[in-house]
C-alpha cells in the first residue's frame, strides 16, 4: 500500500505559515508575561496576536479542514478530521 503525495496549493502553506509565526510571537510573550505579568504593552500585543490568530485559524479551517481534533475546532460534513493533509505532514 503507497502512500498518495501530499499535495497542497501555495496559499495552504502561506496561511500555515502565518499560523506558526502567530504562534511562535505568542509562545514568546506568553513566557515573557510570566516574569513581567504587569507589563500593560506586552499584555496588549499577546491579546492582539490572539485575535488575529483566532482569525487565521478559522479562515484556515473554513478553508482546509479543523486544524485540531476532540472538539477543539469544528468539521464540516462529513467529518473532515480523517482527511489529509494535517498540518504537522507538510
Amino acid at each position: 500500500m503507497s502512500e498518495q503525495p501530499i499535495v497542497c496549493d501555495k496559499a495552504y502553506y502561506a496561511k500555515l505559515l502565518e499560523l506558526q509565526q502567530l504562534d511562535f510571537g505568542l509562545l514568546e510573550l506568553n513566557l515573557y508575561l510570566d516574569t513581567h505579568p504587569h507589563d500593560h504593552h506586552a499584555l496588549q500585543q499577546f491579546n492582539y496576536l490572539a485575535q488575529q490568530r483566532m482569525q487565521c485559524a478559522q479562515q484556515f479551517e473554513m478553508k482546509y479542514g479543523p486544524l485540531m481534533n476532540y472538539g477543539h475546532s469544528f468539521s464540516g460534513y462529513p467529518f473532515q478530521w480523517p482527511d489529509t493533509p494535517w498540518p504537522w505532514q507538510v
